[in-house]
This record gives C-alpha cells, sequence and structure tokens, in this order.
C-alpha cells in the first residue's frame, strides 16, 4: 500500500496545474505560450527520467533511486511553491517529473519482495496508481485553486512526498536483487536527446506548425539519433536498455499495445473536460464548474483502483494476455457508448467509469506480461520502458486530438469553439484504437508458452547478480 501511495502521489502531479493553465499567464507575467512550457517540462523530465531511473535502480537498488525520486519531487514542489515568475515554475515543474520512475520502481520492488500469491494483486494496484492519481487530482486541485492561494497545491505536493518518503523508509526494504555492472552514459544520453526531440515535436507541433522546418527538424534528429542509439545499444556490453531483451515477442508485442492503449485512454482526459465545461448555448456543452468537472471523473479513478485486483484475478485464472484483451475491448466499448451519451452529466459519469474499469483492467496486465518475460535482474529498466511507451501513446494522442478539435469548430460568439463532432470523432478513433490494441494483444504469446522461458530468465538473472 505504500507503494501504491507514492505511485499516486506522483500520478497526481500530472493534472495538479490544469485548474491553472488558463490562470497562468497573469499568474505568472508570461505569454499564454510560454506558460505551456510548465506543463512540457513536466512531461520531457519524466520522458528521460523513466528509462534512466529503472536502469539504476536495477544496479545500485531499487529503493535507493526510489527515495531519490521522491526527494526530486519533494524539491520540485518547494520550488514551485516559492515561484512567482515562469522560469522556477519551469524548474520546479520539470523536478516533479523526474520522480516518475516511482511506479515502475514500485512494481520491481514488489516482484522482488512479494510472495508469488500476493504479486499480482499488488502490481496490478500499483499499475492502475497512474490513472487513480490523475482521476482523484483534478477535483481537490479544482477545489483549492478555486479557495484559497495557488501555490498552496505545491505544498500539499510537498508534504505528500515527505510523507512517502518517510512511509519507504520506514517499511519498504531495500531488494537484494541488482544486476551490478558500469551505467551506460552513453545510451542515457543518446535516449534522453532522441525523446527531448521526439516530444518536444509532438507537444509543440500545433504551436509551431506541424510543416515547420523547427517541427520537423526535431522529427528528423530524433530519428536520426534513435538509429545511431540503437546501433550503440546492440554493441555494447552492459546497455541502458537491452534491445535483444526487447525484442522478443511477448515484450515488443506489449510495449506496442501500451502505446496503442494509452492513445485510446488519453482520449477521455482530453474529450470530456471541454464538454462538460462548455457554456449550454453550444447546444452541447453542459455549462460546469470546474470543481463539478473533476468531480464527475473521480469515479473513474475509483472504478480503476477497484479493478485492478480483480485484472489479478483474471490474470491468474486465464493469463494477463486474457486480461488486457478484455480491458481494451471494455474501452472500446466505453468510448463507442461515448459517441451518443453526451447529452447529460450522468451519462459522462457511466462512459468515464467504464473507460476506467478498462484501464484498470489492462494497466494490471502490462506489468505481469513484461515481467514474466524479462530476467529478475532486469525488472525496473524493463517496467520503466514499458512506462515510457505509455507516456509516448498519451503524448501522441494529446496532439491527434488537438488537431481535430483545431479544425472542427463553430463559431461562438466572437469566438470558436471545438465542434460536436470533432469530440464524436475523437470518441470514435479512442474506441478504434482500444480494438487495434485488442488485436495487436491477441498476437502476445499464450500462458503456456510464455511459463517455461520466463523460468528460464528468471534463473539466468539470479545467477548473474549472484555471480556480481
Amino acid at each position: 500500500m505504500v507503494l501504491a501511495f507514492g505511485g499516486i502521489v506522483v500520478s497526481l502531479m500530472q493534472t495538479l496545474v490544469i485548474p491553472l493553465i488558463p490562470k497562468l499567464p497573469a499568474l505568472l507575467g508570461s505569454s499564454p505560450g510560454d506558460t505551456t512550457w510548465v506543463i512540457t517540462a513536466t512531461l520531457l523530465a519524466s520522458a528521460v527520467a523513466t528509462p534512466v531511473v529503472g536502469r539504476l535502480g536495477d544496479m545500485y537498488g531499487k529503493r535507493r533511486m526510489l527515495l531519490i525520486s521522491l526527494g526530486l519531487l519533494v524539491t520540485g514542489s518547494v520550488i514551485a511553491a516559492f515561484s512567482d515568475t515562469l522560469p522556477p515554475m519551469v524548474i520546479g515543474r520539470a523536478l516533479q517529473g523526474l520522480a516518475a520512475g516511482v511506479i515502475p520502481l514500485g512494481i520491481s520492488i514488489m516482484r522482488d519482495e512479494l510472495p508469488a500469491e500476493r504479486l499480482g494483486s499488488a502490481t496490478a494496484v500499483m499499475s492502475a496508481s497512474l490513472g487513480v492519481g490523475g482521476a482523484l487530482g483534478l477535483p481537490a486541485a479544482a477545489l483549492l485553486a478555486e479557495r484559497a492561494d495557488w501555490h498552496l497545491l505545491f505544498w500539499i505536493a510537498a508534504i505528500l512526498g515527505v510523507v512517502v518518503t518517510g512511509l519507504v523508509v520506514a517499511c519498504v526494504p531495500e531488494s537484494a536483487v541488482r544486476s551490478g555492472g558500469r551505467f551506460d552514459m552513453v545510451g542515457a544520453l543518446g535516449l534522453s536527446v532522441a525523446l527531448v526531440c521526439l516530444l518536444l515535436a509532438i507537444s509543440k507541433g500545433a504551436d509551431w506548425e506541424w510543416t515547420s522546418g523547427r517541427t520537423l527538424g526535431l522529427f528528423g534528429a530524433a530519428v536520426v539519433v534513435l538509429l545511431l542509439w540503437g546501433w550503440w545499444e546492440l554493441r555494447t556490453a552492459q546497455p541502458l536498455v537491452d534491445l535483444r531483451t526487447t525484442a522478443r515477442r511477448q515484450v515488443l508485442l506489449t510495449n506496442l499495445t501500451s502505446i496503442v492503449f494509452a492513445f485510446a485512454m488519453f482520449a477521455m482526459s482530453l474529450v470530456l473536460p471541454q464538454i462538460l465545461q462548455l457554456p449550454t448555448a453550444t447546444g452541447y456543452g453542459l455549462g460546469q464548474s470546474l470543481l463539478a468537472t473533476g468531480l464527475v471523473l473521480v469515479p473513474s479513478g475509483l472504478v480503476m483502483m477497484a479493478t485492478a485486483p480483480l485484472s489479478a484475478r483474471v490474470s491468474r485464472a486465464r493469463g494477463p494476455k486474457v486480461t488486457l484483451m478484455l480491458g481494451a475491448l471494455i474501452v472500446a466499448i466505453g468510448y463507442g457508448l461515448g459517441v451518443v451519451l453526451m447529452s447529460a452529466v450522468w451519462q459522462l459519469v457511466i462512459v468515464s467509469a467504464l473507460i476506467g474499469a478498462g484501464i484498470g483492467f489492462a494497466y494490471g496486465a502490462m506489468p505481469a506480461l513484461i515481467m514474466s518475460a524479462v530476467p529478475v535482474s532486469e525488472t525496473a529498466a524493463a517496467n520503466s520502458l514499458n512506462t515510457l511507451m505509455r507516456a509516448i501513446g498519451t503524448s501522441v494522442s494529446s496532439a491527434v486530438a488537438g488537431v481535430i478539435l483545431a479544425h472542427l469548430t463553430i463559431s461562438f460568439g466572437p469566438a470558436k469553439v471545438p465542434s460536436h463532432d470533432g469530440f464524436r470523432l475523437i470518441m470514435g478513433l479512442g474506441s478504434g484504437t482500444a480494438l487495434l490494441a485488442v488485436l495487436i494483444a491477441a498476437f502476445i504469446p499464450g500462458m503456456r508458452s510464455r511459463s517455461k522461458p520466463a523460468t528460464a530468465d528468471a534463473h539466468r538473472g539470479e545467477v548473474a547478480t549472484a555471480v556480481s
């Protein structure tokens, strides 16, 4: 429970500033375009930190890296709490993003420390905490932003970080499973540069124009650097990411499913808040406050947490592949209903809760599939890479949805707002990509074909750890 609580606190950082976004230019004395770096800095930092921290956890101790990550979260929160201008706020948000490795590290610690009968349900809850924190954090952040000084949001984040750190020190043991070896600094720098180029182009492409030299240059740089990075990783003795392990059918297809599924999952976060807050005079907006919008999304977080243990039971009975496919199918049904159920608050509660249930099933199955296919000494790195795949999926989803909503608009007074057809298209796209995730997951090896290789890999990892 301590590790799951830590995952929820870290995921809160993703929605912490959402209620402040319209006010940030005035609060920080900057332009609307520049204040988007408050979001972008966290995205880039988390993408860079996740694979690096995972590998360092495998090498030098997962609990140690967990505490370092939480320390960065607390430091970033305090810096942001003292901020009244843009530069320190961006620095604080970047430090908060560096804590993103807490969830994959927590899952890896569970694999090392928990008995087999408890591992499935524990990792399912830990994995689902990524979505739970975001769903529960929005109404809490909205309430504080409306009723108190906005700096209080970051002070509370710092306090929560301190509490989690204390609980980890008191309750979480250090794992004895370590790979040792030398850290691949070249690989870490190469992957970091490639991810920054890729995600910066995706997140800022709409502002800079998708066909601008800056955007295309970043996409091109990302491709070139990734190719060079892959060449290096295949030739170095101790790579940051073992691409041969990553290329195994089970790991590769699980990561590909994660990207597609995360694309589908994030559509809910982009569509529902806007429909709820648009004025009723548009004919389809529901005219709700930001606080009411957050409360509508709360059931999805609660359902997500409730279905995570059920996900583990299905995985034990039928295998995590079946659980992943079931979760993606539920999400597809939820979005399909969302295409036609948009006209009342209760309808959106049902849609979001159904999608939340599917996310709980699917996110609980992903770490099980990854951990059963990699050596025990590479658990943190493999889980971190899977978490990174989800982040890439959500980033692409945000960019695609932004393009759709920017082009499908209606005139509302002097302004243009996203049209009803635009929201329906994104819901339909979410349903379609969730079905694509079902199709990809169908090719993941079944439980019987996985068991022997996984056991052998785990044994080899334990032997390597003992030798090192």
